[in-house]
Parts: C-alpha cells; sequence; structure tokens
C-alpha cells in the first residue's frame, strides 16, 4: 500500500481541455476531427513527395520533415487528451510527462528551425533562381533537416533534464492538457530563476532568431516580386507569401508568449489556450498553406488518383 501511494505521489495530474459540460463535448468532437485531419493531410504530403518524382526538390524534402514532425507533435498529446477524456482519467506519470516534455521541446525547437530553412530555400529560389542548384542542393537540404532534429533533440535533453530535476510541490495539478515546461515550472517549489534566465537564451535561439530570418526572407522575397512585370505572377507570389506568414505568426506568436514570460506572469490555464495554436491548429494548416494550394502538388495528386484508378480497372 505504501509503495502505491508513493508511485502515485509521483504523478501529475492534467486538468487537459475538457470538463463534463455538453460544450466540452463539442469541443472534444471538434479537436478529434481536426485531429484525423491533421494526421491524413501530413500523411498524403509525405505519401506524394516520397512518391512522386517531380516533388523529389529541397524545398519537398524540407516539407516531407515537417509534415513528419507535425504528425508526431500532435500524436504527442491528442490521443492521450481523448483517451483521458473518453476515460475519466487526468493523470500523467513521472515517465510519461518526461517523455512529453521531451518529444514537444524537439519537434517544436525543431520545427523553428526547419521552417527558417523553408523560407531561405524560398529566399533562394525567388530571389536568386541562378544560383539555386549551388545554394540549395540536396546535401544542403539534408544538412538543414537533420541539423533541426539533432539541435532540438539536443535542447531538448537538456531542458527536460533540468525541469524534471525540480522538486514539485505537494499539488501536482496544472491547468493544461500536455505536460510543458513553463506549465511544470509553476508547480515547482524551488527558486527557477536561474534557468528561466537559460531559457531565455534558447527563445533567442530557437524562436527570436529564426522569426527574424523567416521575417527578413519574406521582405525580401516581397520586394522582388514587386519587380516583377507580370501582375498575376505578382498576386500570386504575394498571396503565397501573405498566407505562409499568417501561418508563421500563428505559430511563433503564441510560443514567443508561452516560453519567453517570467513564471511570475503565468496563470492558470492561459498556456493551455496558447498551446493549442501551436500544437493542435497549425500541423492542421501547414499542408494547406505550404503544399495543398501549390499546383506541382495538386498535379502529382490527380497522378496518384489516377494510377490508383488504373490498378483497380486491371
Amino acid at each position: 500500500m505504501g509503495r502505491e501511494n508513493q508511485t502515485f505521489s509521483s504523478d501529475f495530474i492534467l486538468l487537459g481541455l475538457f470538463s463534463s459540460s455538453q460544450t466540452s463535448l463539442i469541443f472534444f468532437s471538434l479537436i478529434f476531427i481536426i485531429f484525423i485531419m491533421t494526421v491524413t493531410e501530413n500523411a498524403v504530403m509525405i505519401l506524394l513527395i516520397r512518391r512522386e518524382s517531380q516533388l523529389h526538390t529541397p524545398m519537398y524534402f524540407l516539407l516531407s520533415h515537417l509534415s513528419f514532425m507535425d504528425i508526431l507533435h500532435t500524436s504527442n498529446m491528442v490521443p492521450k487528451m481523448i483517451t483521458d477524456f473518453l476515460a475519466g482519467s487526468r493523470i500523467i506519470s513521472f515517465a510519461g510527462c518526461g517523455f512529453q516534455i521531451f518529444l514537444s521541446l524537439t519537434l517544436l525547437g525543431g520545427e523553428c528551425l526547419l521552417l527558417a530553412a523553408m523560407s531561405y530555400d524560398r529566399y533562394v529560389a525567388i530571389c536568386h533562381p541562378l544560383r539555386y542548384p549551388i545554394l540549395m542542393n540536396d546535401n544542403v537540404s539534408v544538412l538543414m533537416a537533420g541539423g533541426s532534429w539533432l539541435v532540438g533533440a539536443v535542447n531538448s535533453i537538456v531542458h527536460t533534464a533540468f525541469t524534471l530535476h525540480f522538486p514539485f510541490c505537494a499539488s501536482r495539478t496544472t491547468d493544461h492538457f500536455f505536460c510543458e515546461v513553463p506549465a511544470m515550472l509553476v508547480l515547482s517549489c524551488v527558486d527557477t530563476t536561474r534557468y528561466e534566465q537559460g531559457g531565455y537564451v534558447s527563445g533567442i535561439i530557437f524562436l527570436l532568431v529564426p522569426f527574424s530570418l523567416i521575417s527578413a526572407s519574406y521582405v525580401q522575397i516581397l520586394l522582388t516580386v514587386f519587380q516583377m512585370q507580370s501582375l498575376e505572377a505578382r498576386k500570386k507570389s504575394f498571396s503565397t507569401c501573405f498566407f505562409h506568414m499568417i501561418v508563421v505568426i500563428m505559430y511563433y506568436g503564441p510560443f514567443i508568449f508561452t516560453y519567453m514570460r517570467p513564471k511570475k506572469y503565468h496563470t492558470p490555464g492561459q498556456g493551455k489556450f496558447l498551446a493549442i495554436f501551436y500544437t493542435i491548429l497549425t500541423p492542421s494548416f501547414n499542408p494547406i498553406i505550404y503544399s495543398i494550394r501549390n499546383r506541382d502538388v495538386l498535379e502529382a495528386m490527380k497522378n496518384m488518383l489516377k494510377s490508383k484508378i488504373f490498378h483497380k480497372k486491371l
């Protein structure tokens, strides 16, 4: 009995997004639908990119990694939320919480760097098209993708180890739907100011610097676009840049607001609503904004469907 109490005392309680009200049931259904859409959209994108030879370019190679990150990211928390809601449980083990923190930080950090790499790819393609084969060849894209995963994982290991090393108070209940570092720091019984200062350094590296590079890239792209003589080409390029920046702001804005504020300014429940943007909504928008609106992707999708129909007839 003593061992059970001791084991239970190391667990955490996540209040989640849903209660037992009818409104929460509607919200739960919406989240479930978005989750299925996110996994399906990103899985289709990966399949298309691997299958169709015209999509074997650095841009789509990076996009396939973004889709894989988005699948892992949303799968890291939404299935647990769904299971807890259906089972009426809100408990997550210490090990489970540590795994959520590690995978979440790996993917969040990796995606920040990958989005910056993708914006650089677009910058080179539009502003320096003649130098594109040199500046963005297969080796460069592999280094960019691999570097995003590696640097994100190393950063995550450090922050996960520090976060779980802090002693937690008797109450291990957090008003969140997954174990996130800012929410866990609020539960700590010790002063975490020094760690938070180190977190600001990570925030600059993974948030402010990539966001600044992405913004600068799209400013240069727009300046180049405005010099185009074709009105149709200007409209298309401007529309693409506009939607890309909307998604980037949706991702980085709440992310920066959550991770670069001192612990004392975090209010209960606020973090979980901000986290919805960069953990649930943005992964569902990325395939649509970055690829499905693209003519090459639509053509590849038509070819795949025609191939499937042809094989069925045979």
